[in-house]
Parts: structure tokens; C-alpha cells; sequence
């Protein structure tokens, strides 16, 4: 059993996990999703396997940081004076 097989599956739910919120859809995100893990299902090298594992991590990372400027536009929008966007 590869060692690496427990870093990919806890990537591979931490993404599905994160898909729900997705714009387009969970089924878009989850289609997507499995077809990148099946595109690279042939690597056996270790060594490739994290470096795809942190290519992982760094999309969960850019995932994080889209929601979260998602939900600060929309406090900002919420929260701003009607006077202000009216200016505008």
C-alpha cells in the first residue's frame, strides 16, 4: 500500500468538502474533481505524488481565500450607506 494514499484521500474529501459552497454547482465541482484525480490515477512515483498532493493543498488554499472575498463583498455591500453606492 502506497503511503501516500492516505494524504491523497484526505485532499481528495477536504476538496468535496469545500466543493459544496462552489458557484457553479457541487455536481460541477465534483465532476471536475474526479476527473483531475482520475487524469493523474497512473502515478506511482512517491515523490510526484506529493508534489501533487501540494498542488492540492495550494487550490484548497485559493478556494479559502474565494469564499472569503466572496463573503467580505458581501458584508461590505450589506453594510455600506445607499448614499455611498449611489454616489458611485
Amino acid at each position: 500500500m502506497n503511503p501516500c494514499r492516505k494524504d491523497v484521500i484526505n485532499l481528495y474529501k477536504t476538496l468535496l468538502h469545500m466543493g459544496r459552497d462552489y458557484p457553479q454547482g457541487y455536481d460541477f465541482f465534483k465532476e471536475r474533481l474526479k476527473k483531475a484525480f482520475q487524469h493523474n490515477k497512473d502515478v506511482v512515483d512517491p515523490n510526484q505524488i506529493r508534489t501533487l498532493v501540494k498542488r492540492g493543498e495550494f487550490v484548497v488554499k485559493e478556494i479559502e481565500a474565494l469564499y472569503m472575498l466572496k463573503k467580505y463583498r458581501t458584508l461590505k455591500e450589506r453594510y455600506t450607506p445607499e448614499e455611498t453606492l449611489k454616489a458611485k
